[in-house]
């Protein structure tokens, strides 16, 4: 069994077809997806698809690029959203100077209003990182001189240096399907060298379909072609990868164990 670590059933792309496109995974070896959220007003959304079907989770979060309209989002507010059941996870959020779609003190400003939340309720913080590999780090390693937290890097596509940072720091790191692309050469290395209890697998769909779907939407059934490609890279078989991803995912997502 897989578990797609990271997918956005809400988004254009699969919410018009979600049962369809849940049930095409099923049938591929997924099973379970944590629904991620990006911006407060899709919170009851995300949320709604994980109380409906059972082997779906959600977080709850603000994107980077969300920042600047969620600039006074209170801490409580985050907080009470994680008490649903179904909520497993912080998220996602972080920095991404790539696009700077939002101010870069206000994503810092909100990045640790997360992590304080992630570190007061114990669920995992999802985090976007993009051209921001000196400041995410600086704000990993100042928060975490306050207290721990459990953290990973979605979508991994850092240098090889920050991801040595990150698992110094006791991260994990989920690969999507970029790790598939020809030119992903330093990742493909990065993904060989991972510690395995430290890896998950993730689609991010409807983005980034990896091969040999590229150009087409993506979806959770497509995470099985990333493990499958990531199982090679390893040397290892694609059972055994499975297995420990899905160890993996549980144990970092206690909550979803329960």
């Amino acid at each position: 069994m897989l578990i797609d670590s990271h997918c956005h059933l809400e988004y254009k792309g699969l919410v018009e077809d979600q049962v369809g496109v849940l049930d095409r995974a099923r049938d591929a070896g997924v099973g379970g997806f944590l629904n991620i959220s990006t911006r407060q007003s899709e919170w009851a959304q995300v949320v709604g698809t994980a109380e409906r079907e059972s082997d779906v989770w959600a977080s709850v979060g603000i994107h980077p690029h969300e920042a600047d309209a969620h600039e006074d989002l209170g801490r409580d507010v985050l907080i009470a959203a994680t008490e649903n059941r179904r909520v497993i996870a912080i998220g996602e959020t972080g920095l991404d100077y790539y696009y700077d779609n939002s101010e870069r003190e206000t994503q810092r400003k909100l990045f640790r209003m997360h992590i304080g939340v992630a570190r007061a309720t114990g669920l995992p913080l999802i985090i976007h990182t993009r051209d921001a590999e000196d400041d995410t780090a600086e704000i990993l390693t100042d928060e975490l001189g306050k207290g721990a937290f459990p953290a990973l890097i979605h979508c991994f596509t850092a240098s090889k240096e920050f991801g040595r940072k990150v698992l110094d720091m006791g991260l994990t790191i989920s690969l999507s399907g970029i790790v598939t692309f020809k030119n992903a050469k330093e990742l493909q290395e990065v993904a060989r060298d991972l510690p395995v209890d430290r890896v998950l697998v993730e689609t991010d769909s409807p983005f980034l379909a990896p091969v040999p779907h590229r150009g087409r939407p993506c979806e959770p059934a497509f995470v099985r072609n990333t493990a499958e490609f990531v199982a090679v890279l390893r040397g290892e078989s694609f059972e055994h990868l499975a297995e420990n991803t899905t160890a993996n995912f549980h144990r970092l997502f206690s909550k979803a164990a329960a």
